[in-house]
Order: structure tokens, then C-alpha cells, then sequence
């Protein structure tokens, strides 16, 4: 179902089993800027029906290391240090977003900082240090 999503995003090109009982997700790239976006339903929120910093939490994770991947070749990122600030709430029927801009890409090191906004609304941020590895590596 593609209804109320922003022009731009089509469906995210990256399969997780973490992230398979929140599909669909979408994903689009605007210059150097990785976003992830997806429509927040039930299963996305917490017993409050608020959006679940969680959730928050690993699809920040998720974008900031792509955002990183994007401008290296051949390479993967692992997580070192993710950091996220939680500044609001996001609610069931929002569109979420992820905007994700590496600052620093390295050999062996990346930095990166993203946005994580719910019907444009700024209510969260997130950092990332990725260990950058060759592609197929561990």
C-alpha cells in the first residue's frame, strides 16, 4: 500500500529481519542525505499508543549506517556508538521519517547525524559511529 506517502520514497531496497514486522518501509536519497520513512501503525507504538523510542532507535541505527555505506565503495558499517535523543512523540497514522547525513566517511571509521521527524515535526536526533569494513566481511 503506497496511499499518503511523500513523493520521492519507494520501498526500501534493504531487507532486515529486524526490521520485517515493521514493513513497509520506504527510503529515498536527496544529495549526500539517506531519509527512511515509514507510516507509524500499532505495532510501531507502545502501550500509550505513543511511538515506541525503540523503534526511534533502530530504524536511526539503520539510516545512519546506510547514509555511511552510501558514500563508501564496497563497504559495510557495524554499529560502535549510537546515541538518540528523544525531544517528542510520534503517533499511529504519522509519517515518520529518518534523514540521515554522514559527517565523516573513513577507511575504518564513519560519523553520522539524522533527524527523525514525524508529520515534519522534529521529535527526535540521532549520531552514529560506524567501524567501516570490506563488503562480506564481519
Amino acid at each position: 500500500m503506497t496511499e499518503n506517502i511523500p513523493p520521492g520514497f519507494a520501498r526500501h531496497f534493504r531487507k532486515s529481519p529486524v526490521t520485517d514486522p515493521w514493513e513497509p518501509l520506504y527510503s529515498r536519497c536527496d544529495g549526500d542525505i539517506f531519509c527512511l520513512g515509514l507510516r507509524i501503525a500499532k505495532s510501531h507504538c507502545n502501550a500509550r499508543g505513543m511511538l515506541h523510542g525503540g523503534v526511534i532507535s533502530a530504524l536511526a541505527d539503520n539510516a545512519l549506517g546506510i547514509s555511511c555505506v552510501l558514500q563508501a565503495e564496497n563497504m559495510s558499517a557495524l554499529t560502535i556508538n549510537l546515541s538518540t535523543d528523544f525531544l517528542s512523540t510520534g503517533m499511529q497514522g504519522e509519517w515518520l521519517e529518518v534523514r540521515a547525513e554522514p559527517s565523516k566517511v573513513g577507511r575504518t571509521i564513519a560519523f553520522a547525524g539524522a533527524e527523525i521527524l514525524s508529520n515534519d515535526t522534529l521529535i527526535a536526533r540521532a549520531s552514529g559511529i560506524f567501524k567501516m569494513i570490506a563488503s562480506g566481511k564481519t
